[in-house]
């Protein structure tokens, strides 16, 4: 008997169904939906750039989730290197199968979990669900990026924030990004850890969510794409990360399964083996859904 791959989630008031048989296709995003791109190239997103395991098939996913959203993410042509942000190249070079076409900004601010924060924001800000875009900073404060379009901004003295309005309202994308740089700055994997909720098991993975280890120093990796083989419900993902300096967002290998890397399969043990980094399976979250 053929199994099917099935999952259902509440995602902002959407039933989100997954199964590998199930649903029908998705249109194809347009520019809008990854704001930072001047056009988009479908045959560059990861879903069409990456190829599943043969006897596996992606999880049909509904278009308002964040898991659709990450799995079109666009990936650079070929297999370029992982650059810093100040243009040199990553030591290690040996760690990716692909580098998101995304931008890492000009300062060391976009690493580990600001990538992941980066990321989940642009799916808000594209969805037009701005009063969802909020991130804890380290001192345990939150910042709104409503507030911030406000003209409102964070006074950090310490670790004391004031709010103090001192700029017009502009809710622009070039604002949501001056809005990201603050918060890469002074929020973090420990933050982040703090804000997530966990995922009591992993087999209930999907798409959007984050392994993380908070801490200084911490890292966290992110669940870009899902696939299952409907003949047995074995469940696959794939991981992208940033890194320390800040640098290019990047498809992860898997070190541990040379043939079936760059996926990994969801049964991974007790300890998920990364390139960089090494995560209990206790370490699995996600954002909770508004």
């Amino acid at each position: 008997m053929r199994r099917q791959c099935l999952s259902v989630v509440l995602v902002g008031g959407l039933v989100c169904g997954m199964g590998a048989i199930l649903g029908s296709p998705s249109p194809e995003p347009q520019a809008s939906a990854y704001p930072w791109l001047q056009s988009y190239d479908p045959a560059q997103g990861i879903e069409n750039r990456i190829p599943v395991p043969e006897g596996f098939e992606r999880m049909t996913l509904s278009t308002a989730c964040f898991g659709d959203w990450l799995r079109r993410l666009p990936l650079k042509p070929g297999t370029p290197d992982v650059l810093l942000f100040n243009g040199q190249k990553k030591a290690n070079q040996t760690a990716h199968v692909a580098v998101v076409d995304i931008d890492v900004g000009g300062r060391d601010l976009q690493q580990c979990a600001d990538a992941v924060i980066r990321l989940r924001a642009e799916y808000l800000f594209a969805r037009q669900r701005l009063g969802s875009i909020h991130f804890r900073l380290t001192s345990g404060d939150v910042l709104d990026f409503t507030k911030w379009c406000d003209g409102t901004r964070p006074l950090v003295t310490g670790n004391r924030v004031q709010w103090v309005k001192s700029q017009p309202s502009d809710w622009s994308y070039a604002e949501f990004r001056k809005y990201l740089d603050t918060v890469f700055q002074y929020a973090g994997s420990s933050s982040l850890s703090r804000e997530l909720e966990a995922v009591k098991d992993v087999k209930g993975m999907k798409g959007g969510d984050v392994f993380i280890k908070g801490g200084s120093p911490g890292h966290a990796v992110l669940v870009v794409d899902m696939a299952c083989d409907p003949r047995t419900g074995r469940k696959i993902f794939l991981l992208a990360q940033s890194y320390m300096p800040a640098q290019d967002i990047h498809i992860l290998k898997n070190p541990k399964d040379a043939k079936l890397s760059p996926w990994y399969d969801v049964e991974f043990g007790t300890i998920l083996y990364t390139p960089e980094w090494v995560f209990a399976w206790s370490e699995l979250k996600r954002f909770a859904e508004e």
